[in-house]
């Protein structure tokens, strides 16, 4: 079982950053960042695969957010630039048991079901 821990929230006005970390206990593939905020349903903003090489994200975030990973630290980054109050929600890491780029770059979208692994979440607020 890997443990996932989040980092890096916090409250930032509008055109701010924030750079979330989450560090895993252990080996991971796929490793991705998710989004909640109250009243809607989680949604899948970044991936990256298990070289980093391949990374996927949402449209909503293309050109402000950036996913990196750091194998030996067994930690992914999202760096948020251009912050916006819509980016408000929580956010959640979360890990494959299996490599999944290929079937999340075919399908466009981050299913939940393809990730096993959750970190508790960390909480990003903007303002306007």
């Amino acid at each position: 079982q890997v443990q996932l821990v989040e980092s890096g929230g916090g409250s930032v006005q509008a055109g701010g950053s924030l750079r979330l970390s989450c560090a895993a206990s252990g080996y991971t593939y796929t490793m991705g960042w998710f989004r909640q905020a109250p009243g809607k349903e989680r949604e899948g903003v970044a991936a990256i695969g298990t070289g980093g090489r391949l990374t996927y994200y949402a449209d909503s975030v293309k050109g402000r957010f950036t996913i990196s990973r750091d194998n030996a630290k067994n930690t992914v980054y999202l760096q948020m630039n251009s912050l916006k109050p819509e980016d408000t929600a929580t956010y959640y890491c979360a890990a494959t048991n299996r490599a999944r780029m290929t079937g999340i770059q075919a399908l466009g979208v981050m299913p939940t079901s393809f990730f096993s692994y959750w970190g508790q979440g960390t909480q990003v607020a903007v303002s306007s």
